[in-house]
């Protein structure tokens, strides 16, 4: 049934635009003429945080606040095993997803540290991208106060989600 959901909604679209009298390629080359705009804009920021969280992972500093702040993890409920992909999950999706892929091979998909690691995976974003995405398109560029907000909201996501792992 999936297999057919694209080809029937192209078709339902086709259909719409020929009964409203509306060209369809007209229409898609004019959304994605004016989707260029954004996607320039958004770039020089997309880049950045690449850039940042490259630089994060080679210069040590990872390992670094891995080691200082697995106490505190483990102080609320964090095995130790999952601190790097607390860290790395705001700033990269396919770093953390490498690091999940990392721990199923180490720990087993059955095992507790799995079941922990997939839950903050799915319960927690990618916070700088995000809001490297969305300010690149707003008007206002105050960054500070959104983003501690969504640290704190994801850290607290992580640790709801260890929770729920352990009493499940």
């Amino acid at each position: 049934m999936s297999a057919y959901f694209i080809p029937v909604l192209f078709l339902i679209i086709l259909i719409v635009s020929i009964v409203k009298k509306v060209k369809p390629y007209d229409a898609f080359t004019f959304g994605a003429k004016s989707a260029l705009p954004f996607a320039v804009n958004v770039f020089p920021y997309l880049a950045s945080i690449f850039v940042m969280t490259e630089l994060f992972e080679v210069s040590g500093l990872s390992n670094l606040f891995c080691s200082l702040l697995s106490p505190v993890m483990n102080l609320v409920g964090i095995p130790t095993e999952l601190t790097k992909l607390v860290l790395i999950k705001p700033f990269s999706g396919s770093g953390s997803l490498a690091l999940l892929s990392e721990l199923f091979t180490v720990y087993g998909v059955d095992s507790y540290i799995a079941r922990c690691a997939c839950v903050i995976y799915g319960s927690s974003e990618t916070v700088f991208y995000i809001a490297a995405v969305y300010f690149a398109g707003a008007k206002t560029k105050k960054l500070a106060l959104p983003i501690i907000i969504s640290l704190i909201a994801s850290f607290f996501s992580c640790v709801f989600a260890c929770f729920i792992c352990k009493i499940l």
